[in-house]
């Protein structure tokens, strides 16, 4: 919850900025709801987003070093905005892959962005031990604001530059990325304790916190547990707690947390039909979804609107700027806001339900909702408050995880790589019983 809160800290200021506030104030709002100009099929509406995704991390990223904006303007308009996300960046670097196996641009193209976005990262843009900032200059790569040293988001870099090395399969980008990868130096995060800290800043030196509770996490110890180099003992998968969660009957490994962290590590691992010692993640995921629909319907009384193909939410963009929110337990100042990539993302687990509420979210509320890049990142079903923005993760964990129930393609791809079979072994997962 700390990491979220020190993000949302980070990005509310953007949303609250003066220059949001002037784009805002000109914005005028759509009907509330409206039939859309086209009918898709569900097989179309999620090519549509995948593909309206590409155009976001095409469009939204830096010729110059292919650094993704942490947010930009839903329907494509020029943004002055020059903030880039390092967790985007790896997003997008999935999403080239993605582009290029479906022809969406001439592949020299695709390939020359991953390659500049590679020697940008590997030569230019400001990292520390190996670890890069959450937030940084588009253009420049230094970091931006006071911005930390984010592990954690370092780690979604990694993961899309392990899947742009495993997909091209291409002499250069196999050198970069395994360079970028090298000089990780996760012991030094591990900061003297057995779990690694929240992260770094200059001023301030390591922040208190620590990674050391069920969430995104799986990921980030499993690539350092894999590392070639400055790699940390397999005993660290054991120093996290995996508390216990019940809700309606239902119980599954979780924190008070929005439902993303069942998510992230799922876009690039595969967990399914594998267990370690204490859970089948994959199963997990689909219980800590549904148990977060019965939440949303749960609080119908409150927000009518909430039914079985409207729900979802998620660490997001509010009315009061970027909040932590979700449940269960509730979390955040919950007022009703849908937001789509918080089925988007459990799509693989329960890909029935979360289908239903895209389809439905498309054909009733396209016409504020629905923009060039996709759904915003955020709306009001009951009030007029519709956001102006996508954010780079959002897009990212909504492309990543709708492709893998398309084609299983993120998975496939990613896990060719020695690094994720070998840490997966290394901490005791095995093939689930029939």
């Amino acid at each position: 919850m700390l990491s979220l809160l020190a993000r949302g800290a980070l990005a509310a200021p953007l949303v609250q900025s003066p220059l949001f506030a002037a784009v805002a104030g000109a914005h005028k709002q759509q009907s509330q709801s409206a039939p859309p100009e086209v009918q898709l099929t569900d097989d179309e509406l999620l090519e549509e987003i995948v593909s309206r995704a590409f155009q976001f991390f095409w469009n939204e990223a830096s010729p110059k070093t292919g650094l993704v904006r942490d947010r930009a303007l839903a329907d494509g308009s020029p943004d002055p905005r020059n903030v880039a996300s390092i967790a985007a960046t790896g997003f997008g670097l999935a999403a080239l892959c993605i582009g290029h196996r479906r022809g969406y641009l001439p592949p020299h193209e695709i390939g020359g962005r991953v390659v500049k976005t590679l020697i940008a990262l590997l030569q230019h843009v400001d990292q520390v031990n190996g670890f890069f900032y959450h937030f940084l200059d588009i253009e420049t790569g230094q970091r931006s604001h006071l911005s930390e040293v984010s592990p954690i988001d370092t780690t979604i870099l990694l993961c899309g530059a392990l899947m742009a090395r495993e997909y091209f399969r291409d002499a250069q980008i196999t050198q970069l990325v395994n360079a970028i990868y090298r000089r990780v130096n996760w012991r030094w995060m591990l900061n003297g304790g057995t779990t690694f800290a929240l992260g770094w800043t200059p001023e301030y030196k390591f922040i208190g916190a620590r990674w050391d509770v069920y969430c995104e996490l799986m990921m980030m110890y499993l690539l350092a547990i894999a590392a070639p180099v400055y790699n940390i003992p397999a005993s660290s998968w054991n120093a996290f707690s995996r508390p216990n969660m019940e809700f309606e009957g239902y119980n599954y490994i979780s924190g008070p947390d929005p439902l993303f962290v069942h998510q992230y590590s799922h876009a690039w691992f595969d967990f399914r039909n594998v267990h370690d010692a204490y859970a089948n993640y994959f199963e997990n995921s689909a219980i800590a979804t549904y148990a977060h629909k019965l939440f949303c319907l749960s609080i119908r009384w409150r927000f009518p609107d909430y039914d079985d193909d409207t729900w979802g939410i998620t660490a997001s963009d509010s009315r009061l700027g970027y909040q932590a929110w979700g449940g269960p337990p509730e979390i955040g100042y919950i007022d009703g806001t849908v937001v789509p990539c918080a089925t988007a993302g459990s799509m693989p687990f329960l890909p029935k339900e979360t289908i239903s509420v895209l389809a439905n979210l498309y054909n009733k509320y396209s016409q504020r909702a629905w923009k060039k890049y996709g759904f915003v990142d955020a709306f009001n079903p009951r009030t007029t408050w519709t956001d102006l923005d996508v954010l780079g993760i959002d897009q990212g964990i909504t492309m990543l995880m709708v492709e893998n129930y398309r084609t299983g393609f993120i998975w496939e791809t990613f896990m060719r790589g020695r690094e994720a079979q070998r840490a997966m072994k290394m901490v005791g997962f095995q093939p689930a019983k029939a």
